[in-house]
């Protein structure tokens, strides 16, 4: 997971920034305040004070058991977020349950998004510019969505002007947080695609979740394989009576994958992608009806 390992280096490096008493950053026009706002900080728990109008007040034990292995396995996926107080002192503002998991551990240190004064608008700016990138991956883009929804009060039609998105598709981003988060850090390592855990998460029993995604590791499942295993799944509640589909097709190419959403936008609805053994291909644009595909032969027109 070096992925993983680069993040929390970047951390350690900005806590020991934070920690500098004559350089202490607590506005947007301070000093290095540009390295700050929406990156993640590796903060050491006991500067982390818990914020005293937290509506939960009862955790479930037996809920944070689980957390807490999962964060022993896979790390902190999703960084708590806390406000600046004073140097090197900060509010919990939202994570509780990440955070005592972490202590129920005995972890020293947490990944956290630090919000400092008048930082609105620049963690804004910074959170879209960060979408706008073309390295992340799907996790690491639903994340940010997240964080403009939570943290900005951005509605989803809100951040579909914001980022030049269809507010469909970042639905779609957001729906990827609801899997298991072994399956979100295979995803974020590359074992599975965005179109994979589309699939999946069609399925709520995270054990379910687990047992495809373990499949789709060892058959080498395509998505259309995991689609029809999901599909199965949910008409028969059985796996073993799920089948997937004959691979006369293969999975597209990345060439082609880094595409599908670009010509999907384009058209308005999701298009198909086939690619043959031999490698050749066959795009198939769907229509609903005579509107509609008098919608797609102009876009068609316009396009020459």
């Amino acid at each position: 997971m070096a992925k993983a390992v680069r993040k929390q280096a970047l951390g350690r490096g900005l806590s020991a920034l934070l920690k500098d008493p004559t350089n202490d950053i607590n506005s947007v026009q301070d000093k290095n305040a540009d390295k700050v706002i929406g990156n993640i900080v590796e903060l050491e728990l006991s500067t982390i004070e818990m914020n005293p109008f937290q509506p939960r007040t009862n955790f479930n034990e037996e809920s944070l058991r689980e957390l807490s292995s999962s964060i022993k396995e896979l790390g902190v996926i999703q960084p708590i977020t806390v406000r600046k107080l004073d140097f090197n002192t900060y509010q919990l503002v939202s994570g509780e349950r990440r955070m005592r998991a972490s202590e129920a551990l005995g972890l020293k240190t947490i990944p956290a998004y630090i919000r400092i004064a008048n930082d609105q608008e620049s963690l804004e700016m910074a959170l879209v510019e960060n979408i706008q990138r073309q390295d992340l991956d799907p996790i690491e883009i639903a994340l940010s969505y997240q964080r403009l929804i939570d943290e900005i009060n951005l509605t989803q039609e809100q951040m579909s002007d914001r980022v030049g998105k269809k507010r469909s598709t970042i639905a779609n981003y957001l729906r990827l947080l609801k899997l298991d988060p072994i399956i979100q850090t295979g995803m974020r390592d590359g074992f599975i695609s965005m179109g994979h855990g589309r699939a999946i998460i069609n399925i709520e029993d995270h054990s379910i979740q687990i047992e495809i995604y373990t499949r789709i590791l060892k058959q080498k499942l395509s998505v259309r394989d995991t689609e029809s295993l999901v599909k199965n799944y949910n008409e028969n509640k059985s796996l073993d009576e799920a089948k997937p589909t004959d691979k006369q097709n293969t999975e597209p190419p990345k060439f082609v994958t880094k595409s599908i959403e670009d010509f999907s936008d384009y058209f308005g609805h999701k298009i198909d992608i086939k690619i043959a053994k031999n490698g050749k291909g066959k795009i198939t644009i769907p229509f609903h009806s005579e509107e509609d595909f008098n919608r797609i032969k102009k876009l068609v027109h316009s396009a020459k």
